[in-house]
């Protein structure tokens, strides 16, 4: 069944290749699909197109379909080109005449434009959620560990002291930069499209503000051809913050590998989070953080690939569009897996103790000796060359009480601070 058809049926190739995944992406969808029919349904009643009894019949199959849909039981068959005709018909072979009647004053155009509006402005609450349980699982990991010393690194060379906590709550901290990402796409996707039909409106008086109020989207996409390009513009922006969440997590997973090697050896996991070789008996590997690494970066590729799918389109709808769908739904997938690792795996992370007492780690402290002498109101230049002289000819006796006092620093993490920036996202 295909809602555009009006006699002879389209080659089985021409079938097989429009109709892609759109069945399985639509699985994910068909909630959203629902929930928007039962909005339009209320709407066609208020304006006299559907009596009220008709509209409560309609409400009732829906509801129960989107009950199906949330449960994971309802499906696609293949006979049906997507969610929109499977749910079409399912109206239909419950109601009789009445089923037909839900596509009047819509398109499959705003359907999915408005699907998707709902799924995403529900996904991205979800992930904004997770976010906030790994935000606070990284503070708690760094308060405890806040004294812990680690070696800091610039070019990969030893630098300057670090620790645990700066570490940790560095991480903390950069998440309320991808929270600005999600905002942003949070808003765009809190508009209601639906009513914009084709792209050029409708001859029916639909009340485009009802379905606004009945959804519960804060705003309405007003102009039709403007909610008909927010196709692709909805996806690209959610991109970009999926993009900026791999960024923060694929940077933390190169770290934890990095800190696990036996070269380093700052931190461990218990066994069952590690994985082992077929051939090397003693290897105990961090695939989990490899493969979040390497998800987070394929996932900073995603809003190149919507530029360029949706460059140079002109206003209205193109096919292409359809393709937007499935890269967006199966990245929201994957953030939503690697938080979810992170946040069992991170609970069980080990520090080992007296990291930089060993003596490889001696020059961490030269630039601690370096201020000293500066305070004592020795020139900073002269006292830099001096010390310097000092290292080269192994004369160097580093001092490892480190006195680090300003924000943000070892000694003073501001974790309150951090706290205080995440606020307004909770809220």
């Amino acid at each position: 069944m295909k809602l555009w058809q009006k006699g002879a049926a389209a080659h089985e190739k021409v079938d097989v290749f429009t109709v892609g995944k759109d069945r399985e992406y639509d699985l994910v969808l068909a909630q959203y699909d629902c929930e928007a029919s039962i909005a339009h349904a209320q709407m066609l009643s208020k304006i006299g197109l559907l009596t009220p009894k008709e509209a409560d019949q309609l409400c009732a199959v829906l509801s129960d379909l989107k009950t199906q849909a949330i449960e994971g039981n309802f499906s696609i068959e293949r006979e049906f080109e997507d969610m929109h005709s499977k749910i079409e018909h399912v109206l239909t072979e419950q109601l009789g005449d009445l089923g037909k009647k839900i596509h009047t004053a819509r398109s499959r155009n705003d359907q999915v434009l408005v699907a998707m509006h709902l799924y995403l402005k529900h996904e991205i609450g979800e992930l904004k959620n997770q976010i906030f349980t790994l935000f606070d699982a990284l503070l708690a990991l760094a308060k405890k560990h806040q004294s812990d010393l680690l070696p800091g690194y610039t070019h990969l060379q030893v630098a300057m002291p670090s620790s645990v906590g700066l570490w940790l709550s560095g991480y903390a901290e950069s998440l309320i930069d991808d929270l600005y990402f999600l905002e942003a796409a949070q808003k765009i996707a809190d508009q209601n499209p639906l009513g914009s039909a084709a792209g050029y409106g409708s001859a029916f008086p639909i009340d485009r503000a009802l379905t606004t109020k009945l959804m519960g989207f804060e705003y309405l996409k007003v102009n039709a051809v403007a909610a008909q390009m927010s196709r692709g513009k909805l996806e690209k922006s959610t991109a970009m913050a999926l993009a900026s969440i791999g960024s923060s997590l694929a940077k933390l997973s190169m770290d934890i590998c990095l800190y696990m090697g036996q070269d380093f050896n700052f931190i461990s996991f218990p066994d069952d989070l590690t994985t082992g070789s077929s051939i090397m008996p003693h290897k105990k590997n961090p695939d989990v953080f490899e493969l979040i690494r390497g998800k987070g970066n394929l996932l900073q590729g995603l809003p190149n690939q919507l530029a360029i799918l949706t460059t140079n389109l002109p206003s209205g709808y193109h096919r292409e569009m359809q393709l937007t769908k499935g890269p967006v739904i199966e990245a929201i997938q994957e953030v939503k897996a690697c938080l979810d690792l992170l946040l069992f795996s991170l609970p069980k992370l080990q520090v080992t103790p007296n990291i930089t007492d060993q003596k490889k780690y001696d020059s961490l402290f030269s630039v601690d000796t370096l201020n000293a002498a500066v305070l004592e109101g020795k020139p900073f230049r002269d006292a830099y060359r001096e010390l310097g002289k000092a290292i080269e000819a192994g004369e160097y006796t580093p001092n490892r009480a480190v006195q680090h006092t300003h924000i943000g620093s070892i000694g003073n993490l501001g974790l309150d601070l951090i706290r205080e920036k995440i606020k307004p996202f909770r809220n």
